[in-house]
């Protein structure tokens, strides 16, 4: 991740987080949270380490108190700079010195404190020591819906996180397929979202043929081949924030069957889609799509949850799942993706990243859900 999103948000942006994220903690019952190097802190404050080490920096939030954060003195100056420096206390600590002592006097002895998923066990157990009546949760379990719902400025990156995504697309359902190597066109993919202002790539699937069949393909040295059912899933961080998208084409005309089961998905992705709207709970939008695939005679063959949260990270909460009743708000973003996966022959899976609004939903992906022939 890069520092570009610093240019977007004032401090008063990070301030007004950094309160919110303490008071939600101490409405769950914890005494403060505890925020190690990773998205957290980034969404947090603005600031990214320069290098991820042993040495400790932590942020402390708790309600009431002012922010700190605590840092390896050699790298201070780089905290200094992040957008957020002038909405919190810098602490810095020398080696040689105490890390942790010099934290421990900052949090409640017998409290309970929210830590990032993230945080090294090094750290933690080294808290755990200085403060043996302490305890901890991780910040999926504590808040998990910390960073669900975003503001305007956020949405707008996401758009346009979406909308480079797309272009991508548009651009990669051009190039030659037949007779190249999955791992040929998953470069290709790589090279046109970086294009499109990706900082950062997290996923580039090409799955075709049989490949197709397995969610979490890795693009491999397969040779493409005229007849296959290709699924193309990538995304990764523009300014900051994530995309996500999966389209399946096919090489050639395709049989009747791989329409059918193709159309299967669209309607099924289609109906994911209608059920978002504020106050539904996240598993109307999985039993929305699950039924229409289960209605077609392929729900033995629908295996992953139907969507993930997305934001300053390519999946997290909320989930949309079979038994998340948590309600949708406006603002939160997360995927819609239903898929058939046929084993040994082929998948299809179509995705497209949808924001709730105040009467429904809204796709940051419009690229077309039909079934695109390439060559």
């Amino acid at each position: 991740m890069t520092g570009s999103t610093a240019a977007t948000f004032t401090a008063d942006d990070y301030r007004a987080r950094m309160g919110r994220a303490a008071r939600a903690a101490a409405e769950a019952g914890l005494a403060g949270l505890l925020v190690a190097p990773g998205p957290d802190l980034v969404w947090l404050t603005g600031y990214t380490p320069p290098a991820v080490t042993e040495r400790l920096t932590l942020l402390v939030l708790a309600a009431g108190q002012d922010p700190v954060l605590v840092v390896p003195a050699l790298e201070a100056p780089d905290a200094h700079r992040a957008a957020g420096a002038s909405a919190l206390t810098l602490r810095d600590w020398t080696d040689g010195k105490d890390p942790y002592a010099a934290t421990a006097a900052l949090l409640d002895a017998s409290g309970r404190f929210g830590i990032s998923d993230n945080a090294w066990a090094l750290h933690l157990l080294a808290l755990q020591q200085a403060l043996p009546g302490s305890s901890y949760a991780s910040l999926t379990e504590a808040l998990p819906m910390l960073r669900a719902v975003k503001d305007a400025a956020e949405l707008d990156l996401m758009a346009a996180a979406g909308a480079a995504a797309d272009a991508t697309f548009e651009e990669i359902r051009n190039v030659p397929f037949a007779g190249r190597r999955e791992s040929e066109v998953a470069a290709d993919l790589d090279r046109l979202l970086r294009g499109h202002g990706h900082e950062q790539v997290d996923f580039t699937i090409v799955a075709s043929g049989p490949n197709g069949a397995d969610p979490h393909h890795e693009a491999g040295e397969r040779v493409i081949a005229r007849g296959d059912m290709i699924v193309l899933d990538f995304g990764g961080l523009r300014d900051g924030y994530g995309s996500d998208t999966s389209r399946t084409v096919h090489v050639g005309e395709p049989t009747d069957e791989e329409r059918r089961v193709h159309d299967v998905v669209r309607e099924a992705q289609e109906a994911g889609f209608r059920a978002v709207r504020p106050g539904a709970p996240c598993q109307d939008v999985d039993r929305a799509a699950r039924r229409v695939i289960a209605d077609a005679g392929y729900g033995e063959y629908f295996i992953h949850r139907t969507g993930h949260g997305i934001g300053v990270t390519t999946h997290e909460p909320p989930y949309m799942i079979e038994g998340e009743e948590r309600p949708l708000v406006p603002g939160m973003c997360f995927s819609v993706e239903p898929g058939i996966y046929l084993p040994g022959r082929f998948g299809v899976r179509i995705e497209d990243i949808v924001t709730v609004t105040e009467d429904g939903g809204r796709r940051l992906n419009t690229t077309t859900r039909e079934l695109v022939i390439v060559e």
